[in-house]
């Protein structure tokens, strides 16, 4: 068994994997051969080496593949097979790139890349037109095709959809490093879904902990998938943005459980984090009027669904005084901002418990 004290191992992100696979096939193609392992300096500056899974070449072109290691993070792309082909251009074109085979085409505005545009972002063209150019500084003339072997497939897990990625896999990094349990992409992911909706000029947006809560409050508001953003536990993450990037209206949507947790001041919803505080929800009931056993049974409650569901036993809900506290924690992070905010409370089922808003955050 792992010691819990054993320090997570770092990976490599999708962008860092394509750059070194250009590098080794625009190697090829000057006739140098396929250097391997071939290094590749990250954003950072440090020299990175990387081992080729696969190379060859074809009539007027040269591969090279790269498995990818996410290190010891969860990544849905550890494993995945990264394969450039690198072909020369005519003189001036400089460096296209292409998405083959796996790597999604952009197709709404918002993103860093715009619409019809290979879904590589910005720092991985970066990186591997540095790879590409020559000690002289000249960038050379080629045509840059990514793809990713099970791509699409990998894509139906990730938010690219919703983002209007289509077909396949974005090329990403920033740094080029992927740090074990960051959720850093995840925490990207929302803030690029703020940016779409704002270019589509979306006047409503809504953040949900979960699929019940966002299915009940695209549901309730007839939303566009567009407008939905997948929030997960990082209320802070959307809210934070929020507050630098603000829409006219924002709805968050959670169980009872997460939205407890917001209503007392924890902005990272993840049970890592910390467990709600059954004293704090002990005195919301005692502030309904629970009477006193009700209110010591609920501190004594194992979940915050139970002390929910000894409270509506007894005819008391828990869940206008949360979804209150919920709305005031998120007012206090859109502060500034013209936002209209709400806060929506359902059960397992996606049954609405509680709402309160939609008020201005700066009324």
């Amino acid at each position: 068994m792992e010691h819990p004290h054993t320090p997570l191992r770092r990976g490599w992100t999708t962008g860092s994997c394509a750059t070194a696979a250009a590098k080794a096939a625009w190697a090829a193609l000057c006739g140098q051969g396929f250097p391997d392992p071939v290094t590749i300096t990250l954003p950072g500056g440090q020299d990175v080496a990387f081992a080729l899974a696969a190379h060859g070449h074809g009539p007027d072109s040269a591969w090279a593949e790269v498995v990818k290691d996410a290190g010891d993070d969860p990544d849905v792309t550890h494993g995945a097979h990264v394969r450039v082909v690198v072909r020369r251009a005519p003189a001036g074109r400089g460096v296209v790139f292409r998405a083959g085979p796996g790597v999604g085409t952009v197709t709404l505005p918002g993103l860093p890349i715009p619409p019809g545009e290979p879904a590589i972002n910005p720092v991985p063209r970066r990186m591997i037109r540095a790879a590409l150019t020559g000690a002289d500084g000249h960038e050379p003339d080629v045509e840059v095709t990514i793809s990713i072997a099970g791509g699409e497939e990998m894509a139906r897990h990730t938010l690219n959809g919703r983002l209007g990625i289509v077909g396949g896999l974005s090329i990403l990094g920033t740094t080029g490093i992927v740090v074990p349990f960051s959720c850093a992409a995840w925490i990207d992911s929302i803030h690029r879904g703020v940016d779409v909706a704002r270019a589509l000029g979306l006047p409503h947006v809504a953040g949900c902990t979960g699929d019940v809560s966002e299915r009940a409050t695209r549901a309730l508001y007839d939303l566009p998938e567009e407008a939905m953003l997948e929030m997960g536990d990082f209320a802070g993450g959307l809210l934070k943005y929020l507050r630098r990037h603000p829409v006219p209206r924002v709805t968050i949507g959670g169980g009872v459980a997460k939205m407890t947790k917001l209503a007392q001041g924890f902005l990272d919803l993840h049970s890592r984090r910390g467990q709600a505080d059954m004293d704090q929800l002990a005195d919301l009931a005692q502030g309904i009027g629970a009477p006193d056993a009700l209110v010591d049974a609920i501190a004594q409650a194992h979940s915050v669904a139970a002390a929910f569901a000894l409270a509506a036993e007894a005819g008391y809900s828990l869940g206008p005084a949360v979804a209150r506290g919920a709305w005031q924690v998120a007012c206090d992070v859109l502060a500034g901002t013209p936002c209209v905010l709400d806060v929506l409370l359902f059960d397992r089922a996606g049954t609405l418990v509680a709402r309160h808003g939609p008020h201005p955050v700066a009324g």
